[in-house]
């Protein structure tokens, strides 16, 4: 077959995620392209934890609802997932604490016999999907190997043992392709390491479901890259701190969820007034409050759009998957300091913490460099009025300069003021950046067209909802419009990729229609929507739905 599907499921503390990212090695090591969605509750152990491991022939970006391998750690996880069995699913199951209908693989025993610790639990079962699914126990070896290294023995015992107790040979043969194997990685650890490819120097937050393993993995490769990682006390810290490191001259980034960025707004609208360069890093999920702390939203965008008090430039970009979190989290510190701005990279839990195969092409980044005004003769002026809005940036210490920052409105030098016409001035100069902005992301794909561009229904849509809906939407012979960049809004881009269009369907997950009320400010108000707004993503099944009761 061409394409699979792998749902594994157990307790919290089984190692699921885990165990569904060897899984999604595995396969992509056949030269599948790997997409991967975990599901878990707000809870250290108990509750019911799973993953899909969707593994194509061409990239995709979301589920199925049936699955080809249903991998059962308790008797939990086949109840719940009894749905998704088809006509020729292999169930796989614990046979020592499960009973039901496929192979059964007596994990307890086993460890007992190997005196292998609890958590190499999995290790068994994926072995015996491996011997069910015809891969080869070499492959099964290199990939232990490399993503466990510490525990690599003791896995691969148990693992070989599920492998031999499931039998003599495939039930369900997963063929190889002749496919080049590429690189797997969450959207976190793309933004990550778009961060690092776009000149990051700090990277500083307090750790919030989604977003959290940005700061893990940031943490893990600073030595290497040469980074500051910070854990601060509290959000309010970090921006704080974020805003001094950008007036010292470091290009930093921040991370955060919905909460988080709560208490960094007054900080936001310092980093306004001031003119200081910072990425903010907003990984969504539902709210209002601690809402599903582990599930997914897009419900922030009007939120990062009017945060804080005052009116000052900002920009605003969604990728959907985790090359375009590559690509965009370099850029995004490039823009900010090319224009002295506060840049958000709006992810959601879906991106996040969803599992990809990327092709990141480097050379695909288009990254301008850094530049700034000249000074002139004369004293700096660290505000200097401009054309563009953009001053010359210099920054602490320089020699025979002083680099004032201040929050109060202030003159050209820094110097607070309340005079009127000066406030006149040097407003205007900051909200001239946004022309300035517009005209520089004209080397960038700020909006992405799909399908068929002729297609007389368009699909808008944003974000990690992209990729539900370009699937769905080959079948049905509908143009897709995809926004990468939702502020300053592209009104030249949208207007050329919605031209010839009767018919608009906005989709996205929220309840009250967030891109849908951006587009009717501008004049392009859609004659349709779909919505989702219980945490979960679409899968491609239930977008197929979707759309066939809206088109």
């Amino acid at each position: 077959m061409n394409e699979v599907s792998v749902l594994i499921g157990g307790r919290a503390g089984e190692g699921i995620n885990k165990a569904s990212m060897i899984l999604a090695h595995l396969l992509g090591h056949l030269g599948y392209r790997i997409y991967m969605y975990y599901d878990y509750p707000s809870l250290i152990r108990g509750g019911h934890n799973f993953a899909i491991v969707r593994a194509t022939e061409e990239q995709r970006g979301t589920h199925r609802d049936a699955v080809d391998f249903l991998l059962c750690m308790n008797q939990e996880t086949q109840k719940i997932h009894e749905h998704r069995v088809r006509e020729g699913t292999v169930v796989i199951y614990d046979s020592t604490t499960t009973t039901g209908t496929g192979i059964g693989v007596p994990l307890s025993t086993i460890l007992k016999e190997e005196q292998a610790p609890e958590i190499t639990r999995n290790s068994g079962i994926i072995g015996a999907f491996c011997r069910a699914a015809g891969i080869s126990w070499e492959v099964v070896a290199e990939v232990f190997t490399h993503d466990i290294p510490k525990a690599a023995a003791i896995n691969l015992q148990v693992a070989r043992r599920g492998y031999d107790a499931a039998g003599d040979g495939p039930v369900r043969q997963v063929l190889a392709l002749d496919r080049p194997v590429l690189p797997v990685m969450t959207g976190n650890e793309a933004i990550g390491t778009g961060l690092v490819r776009g000149g990051l120097e700090t990277y500083i937050s307090y750790p919030m479901t989604p977003s959290s393993s940005i700061l893990h993995f940031l943490a893990e490769v600073a030595l290497e890259y040469r980074l500051t990682v910070i854990h601060p006390e509290n959000e309010i810290a970090v921006m704080l701190m974020a805003l001094g490191a950008a007036y010292a001259g470091s290009k930093t980034a921040v991370g955060t969820a919905g909460g988080g960025f709560c208490l960094m707004t007054e900080g936001l609208s310092m980093a306004g007034m001031a003119e200081l360069p910072i990425v903010l890093v907003v990984s969504q999920r539902p709210g209002p409050s601690t809402g599903l702390p582990t599930y997914s939203s897009q419900t922030d965008l009007l939120f990062v759009l009017n945060a804080g008090q005052g009116e000052f430039v900002r920009v605003i970009i969604a990728p959907a998957d985790a090359d375009e979190a590559y690509l965009w989290s370099a850029r995004a510190v490039s823009l900010a300091w090319e224009y002295q701005v506060p840049v958000f990279l709006l992810s959601d839990k879906n991106l996040s913490e969803g599992l990809f195969s990327v092709t990141i092409e480097p050379e695909a980044l288009v990254a301008a460099p850094v530049s700034t005004p000249e000074t002139g003769d004369g004293p700096y002026l660290r505000y200097a009025v401009t054309e563009s809005g953009v001053s010359p940036l210099r920054v602490v210490p320089a020699k025979g300069d002083v680099i004032k920052v201040n929050s109060y409105e202030h003159d050209e030098a820094g110097i607070t003021t309340e005079d009127p016409q000066v406030t006149v001035t040097m407003q205007q100069k900051r909200l001239r950046k946004e022309g300035a902005i517009r005209e520089g992301l004209g080397i960038y794909p700020t909006v992405r067209v799909y399908g068929d561009p002729a297609a007389s229904t368009a699909l808008v849509t944003w974000g990690s909802s992209t990729r539900a809906v370009r699937e769905a939407a080959e079948t049905l012979g509908c143009r897709v419009i995809q926004p990468v960049v939702l502020w300053p809004f592209p009104l030249q881009e949208i207007t050329a990729a919605l031209d010839g269009a009767t018919r608009r369907i906005c989709i996205e997950q929220n309840a009250t229609g967030q891109l849908e009320q951006l587009l009717t400010l501008h004049g392009f108000a859609p004659d349709g929507h779909i919505r989702r707004y219980d945490g979960r993503p679409w899968s491609i099944d239930e977008m197929k739905t979707a759309l066939s009761e809206v088109i």
